[in-house]
Order: C-alpha cells, then sequence, then structure tokens
C-alpha cells in the first residue's frame, strides 16, 4: 500500500481493515482505510488513534477514512493489533460521511 518502482502495492504499510470476515471469505477482497503518522498535515475526517501500543503502531497515527482502498485479502501480511471500540465507531462515522446515500 505505499509506492516503490511505480506500484502502489509493493511496500508494506499499516491499515485498518474495514471488511467483515464473512465479506472477505465470500470475495476474497479486503476494504482498508489508510493509517499514517499524526505528524502528516491532517485531513477531513481523519482519527486519532488512542492506543498506539493496541494497535501495535510504533508513532502516533490517524486512521484516514478519506484514503480508502481494495486489496486482495491474501495480500494481509498479518495482523499488527486492534482499535479500541470508541475508535473503530469514529472510523465508521467517518467513513459513512464519505460515502454517497
Amino acid at each position: 500500500m505505499g509506492r516503490r518502482g511505480g506500484s502502489l502495492t509493493d511496500k508494506v504499510r499499516p491499515a485498518v481493515v474495514l471488511s467483515s470476515p464473512r465479506h472477505m471469505q465470500g470475495t476474497g477482497v479486503c476494504y482498508l482505510a489508510m493509517v499514517t503518522s499524526a505528524a502528516n498535515a491532517g485531513w477531513p475526517g481523519d482519527v486519532p488513534v488512542s492506543s498506539l501500543r493496541g494497535a501495535g503502531l510504533p508513532v502516533p497515527s490517524v486512521v484516514r477514512p478519506a484514503k480508502i482502498m481494495t486489496l486482495n485479502a491474501s495480500r494481509i501480511v498479518r495482523r499488527l493489533g486492534a482499535l479500541p471500540k470508541a475508535d473503530q465507531a469514529q472510523v465508521v462515522a467517518a467513513v459513512r460521511v464519505f460515502l454517497a446515500q
């Protein structure tokens, strides 16, 4: 989910899985929200990660729901951790804002 040699999928980066296990098993596709350093310029809808240790992240980070991508579920390398429930709810609410209704 980064850049190397012009490809967006060569570099491994953390992300928040938005897809349910049922969806991933049925389609093989996973929807992801970008995770980036909190030091980067903020975007509307960014959700600060409140528990770095629980999320398995080494530096202050934000989930960026304005940047959603799909990836073949088999390309997921490993689980780093989990967002606290309050952070999860904020991410879901932010994603809903960006989706057409």
